[in-house]
C-alpha cells in the first residue's frame, strides 16, 4: 500500500518531467498527424482564424479611437504602433504543431498584459512581501512622490487613502471588484467606460468591496503602482528575472508605462506600468513569448521541474469572482458553465486583450493556443474548430 501511495505522489512530478519545455532560443515543431491530430481540421481551424481578423484597423491610433473616443480623457499617453497580420501558434503536449502570420512579430497586447501583473503580484505573495491578498492594501503604501523635474509643487500622491480606498484588499483589486476611486495619471477612474448619466459619472454612489465587477484600467494601473511600491523596483525587472527569463523569452518584449507615470523611487526616477493599452503602453511582446506564458500557466506554474509562480496562487486566480464568476484574477478569464466560450471544456481559461488578442490554455487537452487579431465574436468558434482537431 505505501508503494502504491508513493506512486500516486509521484505521478504529477513523473507527468511534468515526462513534458516538454522549450529552451531558450529555440521550440521544437513536431508534425499534428504525428501526435494524433486531424490536420485537416487544423487547418480549418486556422483559416477561420485567418478569415476572422479584427475589422478594426491595423493602426492602433485609430483602432483606439474606434474603442474609446466617445470616452472623457481618450488621449492615449503610452507609446502605440501599428499592428500586423492575424497571427497565431497551436502548442500540443508542449510542441509547436501549426503557427501562421508573423509569430515573431512584437505588438501590443493590450490587457494580456493584467496577467502579467497579477503574477508579480502573486510572486510578491510567494515571497512574503505581501502577507495575504486579503491584507488591505492601503498599509503597504507610503506617500509616492511623482517624478516631475523642476517643479515646486507637493508631488506626493496617496492613492489608498480616503474611507473607501482604505478598506481596499489585494483580492477585491486583482477581481476589478474595487471600485477604487480617484485619478492617476490624469485618468479619473470614473472616464473609463462610463455608463449611466454624464452628470452622474462624479457623484455616484461607491458599491462596497466586492460587490460589482467593472472592468477599469485605471485601478488596474492602481494595482501596478501598489506592486511598484512593495517589490521597490520596475515591474518589467520582476518579471524578467523571476518569469520570462526562466521560460525562455525573447529579449524583445517590452512592458510600458505612460509619458506621465513616473515616481521617485529610492531616489531615482522609475516608470510605474500599465496594466494594458487602453491608453497606450503596456505589454509589447510576441506570440512565440505569449505561448511561454501560456504554458507556464498550463502547468499551473511549474516550468520544468521549476515552480516559478506556486500553485496555490495558479488555484487563487483560477478562482471564480462572486461578483463576475468568469473572472479569476486579472486577467485570467474563466470558462464557468461554459459562459465564456461553450465549446470549450469548463477547466479551460483564457488571458485575453483587446483586438482580440487572446492566450487559450486547456489542460484537458494538454493545449495551448495563442491566437491575435481575431474577432471576438469568432474566438468560440477557432476553439470549437480547433478541438475538432484534437479530438
Amino acid at each position: 500500500m505505501k508503494q502504491f501511495v508513493l506512486l500516486l505522489t509521484l505521478l504529477p512530478l513523473l507527468t511534468r518531467a515526462q513534458s516538454y519545455f522549450p529552451p531558450k532560443g529555440e521550440w521544437a515543431h513536431r508534425p499534428a498527424a504525428a501526435l494524433g491530430l486531424d490536420t485537416a481540421q487544423l487547418r480549418k481551424a486556422i483559416r477561420l482564424a485567418v478569415d476572422n481578423e479584427s475589422k478594426a484597423p491595423r493602426d492602433q491610433h485609430l483602432a483606439q479611437a474606434e474603442s474609446f473616443g466617445r470616452e472623457p480623457f481618450d488621449e492615449p499617453v503610452g507609446p502605440l504602433k501599428d499592428r500586423g497580420e492575424a497571427t497565431g501558434l497551436i502548442i500540443y503536449k508542449g510542441y509547436i504543431v501549426a503557427e501562421w502570420g508573423d509569430p515573431a512579430r512584437v505588438d501590443i497586447t493590450n490587457s494580456v498584459t493584467k496577467s502579467f501583473l497579477s503574477t508579480v503580484i502573486g510572486l510578491a505573495v510567494d515571497q512574503g512581501l505581501i502577507r495575504n491578498v486579503l491584507d488591505t492594501v492601503a498599509p503597504y503604501i507610503p506617500p509616492i512622490e511623482l517624478f516631475k523635474p523642476g517643479s515646486n509643487d507637493d508631488n506626493l500622491i496617496y492613492p489608498f487613502s480616503g474611507a473607501h480606498n482604505r478598506t481596499l484588499t489585494w483580492d477585491v483589486m486583482l477581481r476589478q471588484t474595487s471600485d477604487w476611486e480617484g485619478t492617476l495619471w490624469d485618468k479619473p477612474d470614473w472616464a473609463d467606460r462610463p455608463t449611466g448619466k454624464p452628470e452622474e459619472w462624479t457623484t455616484r454612489k461607491r458599491n462596497a468591496p466586492g460587490a460589482v465587477y467593472k472592468y477599469n484600467d485605471v485601478r488596474v494601473n492602481a494595482s501596478a503602482l501598489a506592486a511598484t511600491s512593495v517589490w521597490r523596483q520596475p515591474l518589467p525587472q520582476i518579471l524578467k528575472k523571476f518569469i520570462m527569463d526562466p521560460i525562455g523569452a525573447s529579449s524583445t518584449w517590452r512592458w510600458n508605462g505612460y509619458r506621465n507615470s513616473s515616481i521617485v523611487l529610492d531616489g531615482q526616477p522609475v516608470q510605474s506600468v500599465s496594466g494594458g493599452g487602453h491608453w497606450g503602453g503596456g505589454m509589447f511582446i510576441n506570440a512565440y513569448d505569449m505561448a511561454r506564458f501560456g504554458l507556464l500557466t498550463l502547468h499551473r506554474g511549474n516550468w520544468a521541474g521549476n515552480q516559478l509562480i506556486s500553485e496555490q496562487w495558479v488555484r487563487q486566480a483560477l478562482t471564480p469572482t462572486p461578483a463576475q464568476p468568469t473572472y479569476g484574477y486579472m486577467n485570467w478569464f474563466l470558462n464557468t458553465d461554459h459562459k465564456l466560450l461553450p465549446s470549450a471544456p469548463a477547466t479551460a481559461f483564457v488571458h485575453i486583450g483587446n483586438g482580440t488578442n487572446m492566450i487559450y490554455v486547456d489542460p484537458e487537452h494538454d493545449l495551448v493556443a495563442v491566437v491575435r487579431w481575431i474577432e471576438n465574436s469568432a474566438m468560440d468558434g477557432m476553439v470549437k474548430q480547433l478541438l475538432n482537431a484534437v479530438k
